[in-house]
């Protein structure tokens, strides 16, 4: 190959070979810390009892966010809806 020198190949390779491992680091670090979270999580919920085997359920915890989530949205729109009928008032 007419200029490729073969440390520019060694260059591009040593670049490949770092975002492959800084993935493959990534994605099972995250499965690691996300196994040693739910770990904690249930030690916690066998030692003390009156925390509710509920809590450590991400389906409770996203379905009470989005429900948060609907709470405040429907506060603003009461908010806003009280200042057009306040504006209205004024005109």
């Amino acid at each position: 190959m007419p200029g490729v020198t073969l440390d520019a190949v060694w260059d591009v390779l040593k670049w490949v070979l770092l975002v492959l491992a800084a993935g493959f680091v990534g994605q099972f670090g995250k499965s690691f810390a996300l196994k040693l979270i739910e770990r904690r999580r249930r030690k916690a919920a066998d030692s003390d009892p009156n925390v509710s085997q509920t809590a450590a359920d991400p389906r409770v915890e996203i379905e009470k966010a989005r429900l948060d989530a609907l709470a405040k949205i429907d506060k603003k729109r009461a908010k806003a809806e009280v200042k057009r009928a306040k504006k209205s008032d004024e005109s």
